[in-house]
């Protein structure tokens, strides 16, 4: 199918939609290639490093207000790791997992490993989500913050009637651009590469005193547990302001940009009312639309980050995200295996949402040239 030619007026400043790798502003990476460079290329040991891992450290507990007793621990490798590390150093016995699309489905695999009792898996229909329940002989409850296949958010609440247990929650698209209040959580983990405006290769969590103590004890049990993925070994270098192995500087560095720009408007409740205006923008016109609507059903479940609109029979979906992308408004592809005519689109908190109401103009614009 021919792609329709967008006139300059509705072109969004910048095309970047993505809900993987997300746009990084213009500004971070100018400071990368100035003050930034004199770092790239040199020892995560000394003081320079060192101190670029302490000022994220910082910049991250100042977003997310952390209590008294939680920190910031990091460490080398993405959100996969950091499931895997937790199989290894933070579930004690069993974990109930809640799965309401891809990535929670990976933490729960993960969380099946041979040492472990079969963890308690409860699933949701893809666009729904489920809730987590005290169970006997559960010590970990995990689900994401907000599910990045799916457009799902939940929130984030301690289990009533299980003290003992730990919260423990994936926010790689969350972080950054969902208010919340991490008191609530054990361990809110992510990777940077969403709101928080970096690149891959670290993973981050918020930790409280108590998931400390459970790292530090299955630490010191007779569990064999790899160096790479063993969350005292990033517990006690994230002390120091390092990682075990040489972290990744660049995305240390543009997170560090990020953060600045963040707490310095406001903070979490300043990022969470921008990515609020921009999805709120595609869900009022999705709803008003006469060929779109909102894959997630119900309001209180739908992302402000993460925004999947379903179309009728009458809009090949497939082709309005080819069309946009000859445009330069990429990556509105939906995700690759939930398989529904649909496009997904990022409203994380570097995307202005002037760019998002262009966006809107140039989906309307797309599917009325296609009708020919």
């Amino acid at each position: 199918m021919a792609h329709v030619t967008l006139p300059r007026e509705i072109l969004p400043a910048d095309g970047r939609f993505g809900c993987g790798p997300s746009k990084i502003r213009p500004e971070q990476l100018a400071a990368l290639s100035g003050p930034g460079a004199v770092l790239m290329g040199t020892s995560h040991r000394q003081a320079p490093i060192k101190n670029l891992v302490g000022q994220v450290r910082m910049g991250l507990s100042d977003l997310l207000r952390l209590p008294d007793g939680y920190e910031i621990i990091l460490g080398n490798g993405g959100s996969t790791a950091f499931w895997d590390a937790a199989a290894f150093g933070l579930i004690e016995h069993r974990a109930q997992n809640l799965v309401f699309g891809e990535f929670g489905g990976k933490f729960a695999a993960a969380a099946a490993a041979p040492w472990l009792e079969a963890p308690d898996v409860r699933k949701a229909e893809a666009g729904t989500r489920t809730v987590a329940e005290a169970v006997e002989g559960v010590d970990v409850y995990a689900w994401p913050h907000n599910e990045t296949s799916t457009g799902v958010a939940a929130p984030i609440q301690r289990v009533v009637g299980d003290d003992g247990a730990l919260t423990v929650i994936d926010a790689t698209s969350a972080a950054g651009g969902i208010n919340f209040a991490v008191s609530q959580a054990d361990v809110y983990y992510f990777a940077p590469q969403k709101n928080l405006g970096s690149d891959g290769g670290l993973w981050f969590a918020a930790v409280s005193p108590a998931a400390v103590e459970r790292i530090e004890r299955v630490a010191a049990s007779d569990r064999y547990i790899p160096e790479s993925l063993s969350l005292k070994n990033a517990l006690d270098n994230s002390r120091l302001n390092q990682t075990l192995n040489t972290p990744a500087v660049a995305t240390l560095f543009l997170l560090d940009k990020q953060l600045e720009w963040i707490n310095a408007h406001g903070g979490l409740g300043w990022a969470a009312a921008r990515t609020a205006e921009s999805s709120s923008a595609l869900y009022e016109w999705a709803e008003a639309s006469a060929v779109a609507t909102p894959f997630v059903a119900n309001p209180a479940d739908r992302s402000p980050v993460v925004v999947t609109i379903d179309f009728d029979e009458t809009v090949d979906a497939a082709a309005v995200a080819a069309s946009l992308r000859s445009n330069g408004i990429v990556d509105t592809e939906p995700y690759r295996k939930l398989g529904r005519n649909q496009l997904r689109i990022a409203t994380f908190v570097s995307i202005e949402p002037a760019d998002v109401r262009q966006l809107i103009k140039a989906i309307d614009y797309t599917i009325e040239g296609m009708r020919g």
